[in-house]
């Protein structure tokens, strides 16, 4: 079964075309940072006004990739929530148009079920085999910090959230802070990647009996310390790099040792089988190799590029919700605020 995966949540138009939810025929993104970086954030507007020119465009070219037509297609799965509206309308209200053009069936894909479903694409063990059920998901990114059990297909509980701002969100607003660019996760990794002077330790908040998380506490941590320095509000004096990175090193341990306690203690909690890493902040090198360091159990992570928003983990998800049953939702509305378990 070929599927077309669909993904506009946000500021990057993903297509990809995906065959029995782990072979990947296509995946082209075509991504509005740079757009945006002027802004030091997506502009939800500009953000749709963008998927809309370049939609089409990035369709063709993903089936041609493929080397397939559009009636050559089992179905399309597209992102119907969360995420931002005028784009996730753009994304859904092409794939509606598609599906009707070819009489294909038409099946909307929560935004964070698809991180999950990264892990079952290619180069990865199926971990519907191994290590099997029940799997404790990470999904971080720049909206979510979530840890849910997936105790089978479809069968989702939350075990913690975000009190207050995301992983994600902290890297970028932080990165603003310290005049490092948009996005801020690969700007904050790649600046802790320099040769650094020891930082005294940023806080690592807890929620009390709770493996919630919270960042805002870590975010006013870092405008503290920027204020300190001089650095915040920008100025014309020049910033001492090595200082610099030390900061970022130490922001990125701080978000990483976060997380990764949360982890491990629901790991145990649930006597999960493996654990699943996936979201934008999944690529982050320092903690795709903590957690593999400190797991108790197997630890699935698709390879970075799959982290990232993609049509691929779409069309992944779809497949497993398509295998049995052929519908039509041509009612299908977008849900900004969609939640998985």
């Amino acid at each position: 079964m070929k599927l077309l995966g669909i993904e506009t949540s946000c500021d990057e138009t993903g297509i990809a075309v995906i065959e029995n939810g782990r072979q990947i025929h296509s995946n082209l993104v075509a991504s509005q940072i740079d757009i945006h970086a002027e802004y030091g954030g997506v502009v939800p507007e500009i953000a749709a006004r963008q998927h809309l020119l370049t939609f089409n465009a990035v369709v063709k070219q993903a089936l041609k990739d493929a080397e397939l037509e559009l009636h050559h297609l089992d179905g399309i799965a597209v992102t119907h929530g969360p995420g931002l509206a005028g784009p996730l309308l753009v994304g859904v209200n092409a794939a509606k148009g598609l599906a009707l053009a070819e009489n294909l069936p038409l099946v909307g894909i929560n935004h964070l079920e698809g991180h999950i479903y990264a892990a079952w694409l290619e180069d990865i063990p199926d971990p519907e085999v191994n290590p099997g059920f029940p799997l404790l998901c990470l999904i971080a990114s720049g909206g979510h910090t979530d840890l849910i059990l997936m105790e089978d297909h479809g069968r989702y509980q939350l075990l913690a959230e975000t009190r207050d701002d995301a992983a994600g969100e902290t890297f970028d607003k932080a990165a603003r802070i310290l005049g490092l660019g948009f996005p801020g996760g690969p700007a904050i990794q790649k600046m802790a990647e320099h040769p650094h002077s020891p930082e005294a330790k940023l806080p690592r908040p807890r929620v009390k009996g709770s493996n919630d998380f919270s960042f805002s506490g870590l975010k006013t941590a870092v405008l503290h310390r920027a204020q300190e320095k001089g650095w915040y509000p920008p100025t014309d004096c020049d910033i001492d790099q090595n200082e610099l990175a030390g900061v970022a090193a130490e922001l990125q341990e701080a978000i990483v040792d976060s997380i990764i306690s949360r982890v491990v203690t629901a790991s145990k909690q649930h006597h999960v089988k493996g654990v699943v890493l996936g979201g934008g902040v999944a690529a982050n090198s320092l903690l795709r190799s903590e957690t593999t360091k400190h797991s108790p159990v197997e630890v699935i992570m698709p390879r970075p590029v799959l982290c990232t928003d993609n049509g691929a983990m779409i069309g992944a998800a779809g497949w497993f919700h398509l295998r049995n049953s052929a519908k039509h939702q041509w009612d299908m509305d977008v849900v900004p605020g969609l939640r998985l378990a």
